[in-house]
């Protein structure tokens, strides 16, 4: 019962400690991903060469984290301020030219990220950018000006 609680302990430290390290710019996994991705390869390795290497111990620890992230992927689905608090909320770097340095400071990115970002939706000046917001999932998205006719 004890591999049961540790995993679902290990699991739901590791989603926290990745919401609150924040997001990163760039076409990368959601936190959610990385964690499932990573600890279930952990829990299987410790279940197999671990101190408690038994097949019961790792299939225990393997079936309570899917069932932890089915749970937190649940709860994201049906209420809304959960899939708030454990996905954020789109914030705006960049609006008609003016940087939000608050918003950038916080989420520790540089305007170099958000203009590496820019360039590869084909935009090269800060002029032409209309809007930079960071999405939940650590993305930058570009909304370029309307140009005048």
């Amino acid at each position: 019962m004890f591999t049961i609680f540790r995993a679902a302990f290990g699991y739901l430290l590791l989603v926290f400690v990745l919401r609150i390290a924040g997001r990163r710019p760039g076409k990368q996994l959601s936190p959610f991903d990385y964690v499932i991705v990573f600890y279930l390869g952990g829990i299987t390795l410790t279940g197999i060469v671990g101190p408690e290497a038994s097949l019961t111990n790792a299939l225990c620890q393997i079936m309570t984290v899917a069932l932890c992230h089915c749970s937190l992927a649940w709860l994201r689905a049906r209420y809304a301020m959960a899939s708030r608090i454990m996905d954020g909320t789109p914030l705006v770097l960049l609006s008609n030219g003016h940087w939000r340095t608050q918003a950038l400071s916080k989420m520790r990115i540089q305007d170099d990220d958000v203009m590496d970002s820019a360039r590869s939706f084909g935009t090269r000046n800060l002029e032409s950018i209309r809007m930079a917001v960071l999405e939940p999932v650590g993305e930058i998205t570009i909304t370029p000006r309307e140009e005048k006719k």
